[in-house]
């Protein structure tokens, strides 16, 4: 599906393979090093390491085990001519009929020039022909999630439940 973004340039999204991985992981280290030295730096080392790092270090995997044959996952990219740009993942719950936005990333590289709002309309609309009546998206509540709030609010994500989790040294 083609869609046409802010940057004025077509964005394709197409069904990921295990052949896009490698890209799709220099993506995901990317645009999450930010929000891991984040952590890293609200936390402090000590807690970082025992409480965080574990889950950090294991997102590769998880981005991998999206794209496993028996996955309820459907992940896309979001290619720009010449180079993948961003990916998307999507589960469809057709019991409860809620969508969930999971697992996505657009490169720095990228950032700002509408390529997250194609991918979340995107989502919305492939959520809408499976027959989901709420979309859901979770993220941080931080300040290096900030970006990322934004552009679920701009695709229209506009009922949250603030959470907070809290650390100490023992």
């Amino acid at each position: 599906m083609s869609t046409r973004g802010l940057a004025s340039v077509d964005i394709v999204m197409s069904p990921a393979t295990l052949a896009d991985l490698p890209r799709m992981q220099e993506i995901r280290r990317a645009a999450f090093e930010p929000i891991f030295s984040a952590f890293r730096a609200t936390l402090g080392e000590r807690i970082y390491e025992r409480a965080q790092a574990r889950e950090d270090a294991a997102q590769g995997e998880l981005l991998a085990s999206l794209l496993e044959v028996d996955s309820p996952w459907e992940v896309y990219t979001a290619d720009r001519p010449g180079t993948m740009a961003g990916f998307i993942s999507i589960l469809c719950n057709g019991e409860t009929r809620v969508g969930e936005i999971g697992l996505n990333a657009v490169h720095p590289d990228h950032a700002g020039q509408g390529i997250g709002t194609a991918m979340y309309d995107f989502a919305v609309e492939r959520m809408k022909a499976a027959g989901m009546e709420v979309a859901t998206v979770s993220t941080g509540g931080d300040a290096s999630h900030a970006p990322a709030r934004r552009a679920y609010e701009k695709a229209g994500f506009n009922r949250a439940i603030p959470g907070v989790w809290l650390c100490r040294e023992l």
